[in-house]
């Protein structure tokens, strides 16, 4: 019978014993986390080749969703800056119909993944894959935006990236300097802002609250529209912003287009759960919590399956709204449901101010969050590591640069799977043991001839793991082709630090002690341990080569090969 998850969202256990204490630490924090959204949703539906407002109802759905039903306290849901590659790639090369679909199906496997609890298995894929993705996400992200940093006339921007340099090169005489200067002087507000405020700060505390990304965003609407400076804003580019939430509508299913859309809806799903427990784990260490995997995935899911009806984007846990939710202070998920309604608010009251705010100063935002995702300290000491590591890492980044992030994670996950399986093959080692000399001298019969003329007794430890990239080292014990290398009557394999075998490990097993039959041997194993042990029995290795050849210890494998060679004695003389 499947063990399924239970459904049981953290807002259940987190409001055990809430107080009004607790609920004053969640509106701070959800109206300080709400209001530095509202930017980047913006900012990432519009670099996602959307209108703003499928990000503005993103954030409000799918953040209320996230929160009310995932498995972390303090994580914030909403569209997030590495979906901007695929949603971009996905409505360039679909549609946004089928981008609605996709996260759709994408949503509905999200959920089936953490039914099936495949949630505690994410964290198996290697830190290198996700570093180099992410990475990669940040360049594309980055060089997305420069037509709207330096305000070129370049209606449509291609999806990949040498297109993207293209037009951009043949387009660089159209440079608006305005634009140029605004986003450079939004870029450096952002980054000198707490500075900036330092002193005021001491004065006014509540001006210290104020984020960078927020300050750019006034300042430069200000500037832009005091100056009347030619520049594009979102009015000019989009038209107006909503005042609320559009009535859900069921989009058309085409079967036919549904079929193409395999790898869009695995890449959303992927992206999103790898995003969501990394996030999650984020927040545990910051809110000292310990989230739940497969019901974060489950409200990832629900609400990747109820945005598309409401013609948002995917979304997924965010790890720097998190990470400002949580040093806020935030005590539950209620935070994350009012940085939702915050956000709603905001949008239903200030709808018409958006239409003002210049895309350069947008493209500064995005420009300064992708510095922010490239891992530059990662890439610095990228010499420390070996080679595994370095070209999983870089692998996985250029893939993603230059092809997509399906491709990328795929190859990556093959790369890591080979070194894998090469690492511990290297580390399962088979070696020859000499027999104690007081074991040799037992007995009237030695267990080598005295001239060495030939063996009569081979005794091998085996250490580590013996499956399918390790059975050379099985089949290199014995060659039954050559016939000037004398066979020894009796091999021993002694396995008491083999840690596991598989089924090709049995089969190399096998086939050896028929090779050593062939040619009047025998095979004796010894001291293996339980799994060994287990599957040797199940798959009927120990029925062939007798269980009287199967023993606990080397001293006892001895003596049984003692007993053999007597044995073959006994017959030669008889014969």
């Amino acid at each position: 019978m499947i063990n399924l998850a239970r459904f049981r969202p953290k807002i259940v256990d987190a409001i055990k014993g809430y107080s009004t204490q607790d609920f004053v630490k969640d509106l701070s924090s959800g109206i300080t986390v709400g209001v530095i959204a509202l930017p980047l949703a913006i900012a990432f539906a519009i670099a996602s080749g959307l209108k703003p407002e499928a990000g503005l109802i993103s954030a409000v759905i799918g953040g209320f969703l996230i929160s009310a039903l995932g498995g972390s306290k303090v994580q914030i849901g909403g569209p997030a800056g590495a979906f901007v590659v695929i949603v971009y790639a996905i409505v360039e090369r679909y549609g946004v119909a089928n981008l609605i679909l996709s996260t759709f199906f994408a949503g509905i496997l999200l959920v089936a993944m953490g039914l099936f609890r495949v949630g505690n298995l994410i964290r198996f894929i290697p830190v290198a894959i996700i570093i180099g993705f992410t990475s990669g996400i940040a360049v594309l992200i980055g060089f997305s935006q420069i037509r709207d940093a330096l305000g070129l006339e370049i209606e449509k921007l291609p999806g990949d990236f040498f297109s993207q340099i293209k037009a951009f090169a043949l387009n660089i005489e159209t440079t608006n300097m305005h634009a140029a200067l605004l986003c450079l002087g939004s870029i450096l507000i952002i980054i000198l802002w707490p500075r900036l405020i330092r002193p005021l700060a001491k004065k006014w505390a509540w001006i210290g609250n104020i984020p960078g990304i927020i300050a750019a965003l006034i300042l430069g609407t200000l500037a832009a529209d005091l100056l009347d400076l030619s520049v594009v804003t979102i009015g000019s580019r989009f038209g107006g912003i909503p005042h609320g939430l559009p009535a859900p509508t069921i989009p058309q299913l085409d079967w036919e287009t549904a079929k193409n859309l395999f790898a869009p809806t695995l890449t959303i799903a992927l992206l999103g759960a790898i995003e969501s427990l990394l996030c999650a784990r984020v927040a545990d260490n910051l809110a000292e919590d310990k989230h739940d995997p497969n019901q974060e995935l489950m409200g990832q899911g629900i609400a990747n399956i109820v945005v598309p009806f409401f013609g948002g984007l995917p979304v997924t846990g965010t790890i720097a709204r998190t990470a400002t939710n949580a040093k806020a202070g935030a005590k539950s998920p209620v935070s994350g449901i009012i940085h939702a309604l915050v956000i709603l608010f905001i949008m239903m009251v200030a709808a018409p101010l958006a239409v003002h705010i210049p895309m350069a100063v947008l493209a500064a935002i995005l420009i300064y969050i992708a510095w922010n995702m490239f891992d530059l300290h990662e890439f610095k000491r990228l010499k420390q590591f070996n080679i595994t590591y370095r070209s999983i890492l870089l692998g996985t980044f250029f893939l993603t640069v230059i092809f997509d992030l399906t491709v990328a994670v795929q190859v990556g996950l093959v790369l890591a799977c080979i070194f894998f399986i090469y690492r511990i093959s290297s580390l399962t080692q088979i070696e020859k043991l000499q027999i104690p000399s007081d074991l040799d001298s037992e007995g009237e019969l030695p267990l080598f001839d005295q001239n060495q003329e030939k063996t009569l007794v081979e005794a091998y430890g085996i250490y580590g793991s013996l499956f399918f990239g390790a059975i050379d080292k099985v089949e290199d014990l014995f060659n039954p082709l050559d016939f000037e290398k004398p066979a020894p009557k009796v091999m021993i394999l002694e396995m008491h630090q083999l840690i596991n075998i598989d089924t090709s490990g049995i089969d190399a097993l096998k086939i050896l002690s028929k090779n050593l039959q062939k040619r009047g041997g025998q095979l004796v194993v010894c001291a293996a341990n339980s799994q060994p042990a287990s599957l040797m029995s199940r798959s009927g290795f120990i029925a062939e080569i007798g269980e009287e050849n199967v023993l606990k210890d080397l001293k006892t494998a001895f003596n049984r090969a003692r007993a053999l060679l007597a044995d073959s004695c006994k017959v030669n003389v008889g014969s």
